[in-house]
């Protein structure tokens, strides 16, 4: 989920926006005789729309159209619950629905949920009954995966069918792994007694059936009327754009969480497992991790807080339920009740406390290449705390780790993006100033103003040296605004993918609860809505194009459609003036140091076998049919194993390059041995990634560059300011 916070000064736009609600609206719980949670949330997003996004849509009967469509698709996306009868119903409602959002009315929503889950009731007696008796894989049938070509069943018989076909072509993969484990069994032990067919068959119906009635119990039945309306405002909101998205409550904090990669509470990865809340995961360095009483594997049962004698039974509970009695603020004393992986049940007292999630966090080690030390950072997200921003951001820390690496005698460092969905505009502007000495960032743009320039004002120099910047496919918003700037000041090299992401919008999260007064009907959530559009400092868009490498190499996303311009509803790409900005004068030859890359990438044996690896993949992606006769589905799954055969030296591949942890980490290590492990497996798989290696040639390179040019410009000034002493000797 891609989200820009602006800088203090860019709130003036949404303190107007607000403003405007207050003085032309003021809503109140007052606004309906019977006052009504749902349509109050309808009446002031679409408000806050309205007025508020960066390019307003009409509700008119497209729009309807477009919400109907996304609405149905997003709540059964197999044609699974609902016939053509009841779509035959629904339809009347098709180029309705804005008509209802202007009058607050939610018909549509109330007829096709109710519908909805009646259809889900009875789907749990049908798929129950097709596991019950056997599959029979001798028949020859095709079953077609392609669910939004599909159209709805006419009949109970029909959607029988349909259940037959996709939980058959669930359970024959649980049938061909049985079938292989008992092979390998038998290998192992001569003496062991192989399953019959019959016997493979059942028990992998039964896998099927556990495995389906854990996702009904688990996650369906938990589902409540607010987490469906939910669904169908997001259907609304996201016909604006694909980044404007409605909050609920609970998920604006886990929002908060992300971006800010922090939480308070114990510091334990929570799952719903049938009935019970299940510990899936300790966090490295928070409270039940300290305390070394909690293990993976235990069940919760019960939850007390320390000024209270009775504990609340959480088993059967709403996870999301659950975990609200179980967080809390830091220094406050929770006794969890606890089953433990061994049976036994204890008690267990833990004090809550500020919890960062580790892996959220900027990460460095020191990479070796022939006795010379280069820097890779590795940048997840551009996170913030917007409640503190001076706490820790991605920049501070960015800041903090090229210090140490400049201490442990880098000469050259890769900024690793990849896969970075963005976050903080505020942060992109403070990184990009470690990188320059000051000058425009980026532009920002809204709806009939004119364009602010974010500008580093600050003259210091963090990192001077050679800098390559790694991106892919799947690098967008703020990855993308600092790549664009590196690449226009001509400050850093970028390899990667064709295009990045292409996101070129600026989002702001808006608290609805502001917007009304005298609110008596609970928390309303928050909208993140499209204000703004960001331009590079060169005036064009990273809206749908992207920022393009200079270096472009092949990745597994090469060939798949994930970027912007393959979502629905994308603003258009556009270009505003320049700013005024100044080259970058490093002395390092770009251009050599470029074609010099692109002429290795080219004769790169691993990077070719990438390249048809990802051609591969997708062609295997945009297959729709697949038989559900096992002997033809098992000839094509041993079709596919031979073809990948030949891509299993991707895997195998190791670069001669040495990465260790830098000595602030390795104090660490003493005392956390988990976070140990995880700096292994990365530099594990460092030594794996071509791109690296690839960053790590460039800087070689530009430092080879850098000298040449240095010493040309030196001689060139020597040459000059001999020409000038002569000339000045000759007129005397």
């Amino acid at each position: 989920m891609h989200f820009y916070r602006l800088m203090k000064r860019n709130y003036r736009y949404l303190v107007l926006l607000l403003l405007l609600a207050s003085a032309s609206c003021s809503f109140t719980t007052k606004t309906f005789s019977n006052p009504d949670k749902d349509k109050l949330l309808i009446q002031v997003i679409t408000y806050v729309l309205e007025r508020g996004h960066f390019d307003p849509k009409t509700l008119d009967d497209s729009f309807s159209e477009e919400v109907y469509d996304n609405y149905l698709k997003a709540i059964d996306p197999l044609k699974r619950y609902f016939y053509e009868s009841d779509i035959k119903e629904f339809e009347k409602y098709k180029d309705n629905i804005d008509d209802q959002l202007k009058e607050y009315d939610i018909t549509f929503f109330n007829i096709t949920h109710e519908r909805l889950l009646q259809r889900m009731e009875e789907s749990k007696v049908l798929y129950k009954s097709v596991l019950s008796a056997p599959f029979n894989y001798g028949v020859d049938e095709e079953f077609n995966v392609d669910y939004e070509n599909k159209s709805y069943v006419n009949s109970k018989k029909e959607m029988r069918n349909r259940w037959r076909q996709q939980l058959k072509f669930s359970t024959i993969s649980n049938y061909d792994d049985l079938k292989s484990e008992e092979s390998l069994k038998k290998e192992e032990d001569a003496t062991y007694k192989v399953m019959s067919d019959k016997e493979m068959e059942k028990e992998s119906r039964e896998a099927t059936l556990k495995s389906i009635d854990n996702y009904y119990t688990d996650y369906i039945d938990d589902l409540e009327r607010s987490d469906w309306f939910t669904m169908y405002v997001n259907a609304v909101v996201e016909g604006f754009d694909p980044h404007t998205f409605y909050f609920a409550p609970e998920d604006k904090d886990r929002f908060d969480q992300q971006m800010s990669g922090k939480l308070e509470g114990i510091g334990a990865r929570l799952q719903k497992k049938m009935d019970n809340v299940k510990i899936m995961e300790l966090i490295s360095g928070g409270p039940a991790w300290r305390g070394k009483e909690l293990e993976v594997g235990d069940a919760i049962l019960k939850v007390r807080q320390e000024d209270e004698k009775e504990a609340v039974n959480i088993v059967g509970m709403r996870l999301d339920d659950a975990i609200k009695y179980i967080k809390g603020p830091k220094g406050t004393t929770v006794i969890l009740t606890v089953k433990k992986v061994d049976g036994t049940t204890k008690d267990i007292s833990i004090v809550r406390d500020i919890v960062e999630l580790e892996e959220t966090y900027a990460k460095s080690s020191i990479v070796t290449k022939e006795n010379i030390k280069y820097g890779v950072i590795n940048l997840p997200k551009f996170y913030v705390d917007f409640e503190d921003y001076n706490s820790r951001n991605a920049a501070s820390d960015i800041k903090k780790e090229i210090d140490r690496l400049k201490d442990a005698g880098m000469e050259g460092l890769v900024l690793d993006l990849r896969n970075n969905g963005g976050g903080s505009l505020q942060t992109v502007v403070d990184m990009a100033g470690l990188f320059i000495k000051d000058g425009p960032v980026v532009q920002v743009r809204s709806t009939g103003e004119p364009k602010e320039i974010l500008r580093d004002k600050d003259e210091s120099i963090e990192w001077d040296g050679p800098l390559v910047i790694l991106v892919n496919e799947l690098s967008a918003s703020a990855s993308e605004i600092l790549a664009a700037a590196m690449q226009d000041y001509k400050r850093a090299i970028i390899i990667g993918s064709k295009q990045t992401y292409g996101k070129g919008t600026v989002q702001n999260v808006l608290d609805l609860n502001r917007m009304v007064r005298n609110n008596s009907n609970g928390d309303l959530g928050a909208l993140k809505l499209t204000t703004q559009k960001f331009y590079r400092i060169n005036g064009g868009s990273t809206q749908l194009e992207g920022v393009k490498s200079d270096v472009v190499v092949p990745d597994r996303y090469s060939f798949i459609d994930i970027g912007e311009k393959d979502q629905e509803n994308p603003l258009p790409w556009d270009k505003i003036e320049a700013a005024d900005y100044t080259l970058w004068n490093g002395y390092f030859d770009y251009n050599s140091t470029i074609n010099k890359s692109k002429e290795r990438m080219n004769n790169n044996a691993q990077l070719n076998l990438i390249a048809e690896n990802a051609k591969w993949i997708k062609l295997k992606m945009d297959e729709n049919t697949f038989n559900l006769n096992y002997k033809k589905y098992k000839e094509k799954l041993e079709l596919n194993e031979d073809e990948a055969k030949r891509f299993e030296k991707i895997s195998d591949y190791k670069s001669n390059l040495t990465y260790s942890s830098l000595p602030y980490e390795e104090a660490l290590f003493a005392k956390d041995s988990t976070l140990r492990e995880k700096r292994d497996r990365w530099h594990e798989s460092l030594t794996q990634d071509v791109y690296v290696e690839e960053a790590v040639n460039v800087l070689e390179d530009l430092k080879m560059s850098y000298s040449m040019k240095k010493v040309a410009a030196t001689q060139t000034a020597k040459t000059d300011l001999k020409s000038q002493s002569t000339g000045s000797s000759t007129k005397n």
